[in-house]
Parts: structure tokens; C-alpha cells; sequence
């Protein structure tokens, strides 16, 4: 399982520095965010000498704006009697400082962590004070309404056709969409991409990123058999594959089959049976344990 990368992401760090809290506290796991919303706050890193001197230059800057504000204050009482170039060329020079100012005491200030995208906060590697290296990976954000399974084919001739899968997972089954194939080895197999399709009560099964799936995917190719729900399969006491028939009143029979997985809910016998039979699918298993 991994996260749709267009509705998840990282947040990293750019320099390294110490963490403090954001406006509303430091993100926390499974806390709901929305996109530019800022998480965290990182303070950079910077001995004193460093400090002094980015202080320093933005002390003189200040100095020099101050002049410059008083020279363009003198322009505009004698406005009239002076070039209007020299007023516009004086409002220009102070506008270009005012924002190379601003640029330097922005880089003196605190770097805020933000989220890149809108939803749940899937891990939170840091605490209040801890000092991160550049690139560090602080939180990581995703939407868990949208999903997606890549999953690994060892035989690439059974993609061909691939239309749709499904995974059964604890408490439900995923419905997948086919996306698309890899076509880079890994593993030494190729990399199937799956988009979870939200099921119509708009509610997932609990999943988390990076859980291990089964997936039983459905080609084009046909097979022939008997299609009956996967709960009918049971083992006997020699660990043999069997199905329940009904033959008559109170009279069940087991067969041994072969079955291979058709879906999440159903599976295809392929030998065993011959069509018409009526199998047992609810309490199979109650039955192998009569003796």
C-alpha cells in the first residue's frame, strides 16, 4: 500500500536547525491538516559570530533606508521646484531597498514547515527542541481516501489484458483500478500501480501505507470451471483442498477439487466438479470437523 503521490508528500528541511512548535502546537500523528497550513517551525542553525555579523548588515541597512526615506521626504516638499525624474528615481531606489532588506531579515528569521498537500499527518519524526540536519524528513502527509497498491508480477505474461484487481484485507476487500505497468525491473519483477477505488459508502477499510496486500488481479483470459464463493473451499485431515455437496436430506459428500482465486470473494474450480451441484458456502467448515 502506498500513498497517491499527487495527494501525499514529505516535509523537509531545507537547512539544519532547532524545532519549535507552530501556532496551533507542534503537528501531531493522525491529526487532520489542510495544504499551506504550517506544522512546525525550524529556527536555523548559526553560531554567534554568524548571528552578530547577519545582525550587523541588517543594522546598516536599516541606516541606509532611514536615509533614504528622509532624501525622498526632501523630493516630495520641494516637488515642483526639482526633475519629476529625480522624485521617481528616488521612489525606485527605495521601493529596491525596502525588498532587498526584507530579503535579509527574512533569512534571519524562523523557516516554517508546512504541509504540502490536505490531509492526515502519517508520521511525525521530530519533538519540541530537537535539532534536525538539512534534509531531514519532519512529517509526512497523506489523503486517506486516496490511495494506491503497487503490486509486483513475476510473470509479465499474465498482465496481459489486466483490466481490474481486488485485495481482501481484514474487515472488507479493496476494489482496485488498473493504472498502469513499470517497465523498470524490481525485484526482479515489474511494478504494477493500482488506484484503491472508494467504495460507495465513501469509506475505506482501516489500510496504512506500507501494509503488505494480496492482490487477485482479472485479465481477458478465460478459464473454465466453477465459480463459487471462496468461504466453500475448506481442508480436509489430510490438508486437501474439499468442498460440501448437498446430495440429499441431511446427506453431505465431500469432494476433493482444485481451485485457483477468481476475486476477493470467489474462487474457480477447476476440477471436481461438474456444474449443478448444490455446494455448500455457509458453514463448510463446521461440516469437515464432523467425523
Amino acid at each position: 500500500m502506498v500513498a497517491d503521490p499527487n495527494a501525499g508528500g514529505r516535509v523537509q528541511t531545507f537547512q539544519s536547525g532547532r524545532i519549535e512548535a507552530g501556532p496551533n502546537g507542534l503537528a501531531v500523528l493522525g491529526q487532520q491538516v489542510s495544504k499551506g497550513q504550517i506544522l512546525a517551525w525550524l529556527q536555523p542553525a548559526a553560531t554567534a559570530l554568524e548571528r552578530g555579523t547577519q545582525q550587523s548588515a541588517l543594522a546598516e541597512l536599516a541606516a541606509q533606508e532611514s536615509v533614504l526615506e528622509r532624501r525622498m521626504a526632501r523630493l516630495l516638499q520641494l516637488e515642483g521646484s526639482v526633475p519629476q525624474k529625480d522624485i521617481e528615481q528616488a521612489e525606485i531606489e527605495l521601493a529596491a531597498f525596502k525588498k532587498r532588506k526584507n530579503a535579509v531579515g527574512g533569512s534571519l528569521g524562523r523557516e516554517a514547515l508546512v504541509a504540502p498537500v490536505s490531509g492526515v499527518v502519517s508520521a511525525a519524526n521530530v519533538a519540541v527542541g530537537q535539532v534536525v540536519d538539512a534534509q531531514a524528513v519532519v512529517f509526512e502527509v497523506v489523503d486517506p481516501k486516496r490511495l494506491a497498491v503497487e503490486a509486483m508480477a513475476y510473470d509479465p505474461l499474465l498482465l496481459d489484458g489486466l483490466t481490474k484487481a481486488s485485495a481482501p484485507i481484514a474487515g472488507g476487500l479493496l476494489d482496485l483500478a488498473f493504472v498502469g505497468l513499470g517497465r523498470t525491473l524490481k525485484e526482479q519483477a515489474m511494478p504494477v500501480l493500482f488506484r484503491v477505488e472508494t467504495p460507495k459508502n465513501g469509506a475505506l477499510p482501516a489500510v496504512a501505507v506500507g501494509q503488505t496486500l494480496k492482490v487477485l488481479a482479472q485479465t481477458k483470459a478465460r478459464q473454465a470451471g466453477v465459480a463459487i464463493p471462496a468461504a466453500a473451499v475448506v481442508r480436509n485431515a489430510a490438508n486437501e483442498s474439499v468442498v460440501w455437496v448437498h446430495e440429499s436430506a441431511e446427506r453431505f459428500v465431500s469432494l476433493k477439487v482444485k481451485a485457483a482465486a477468481l476475486d476477493g470473494h470467489s474462487v474457480v474450480v477447476t476440477d471436481g466438479l461438474n456444474g449443478g451441484e448444490r455446494v455448500v458456502v455457509q458453514g463448510a467448515a463446521s461440516l469437515a470437523q464432523i467425523r
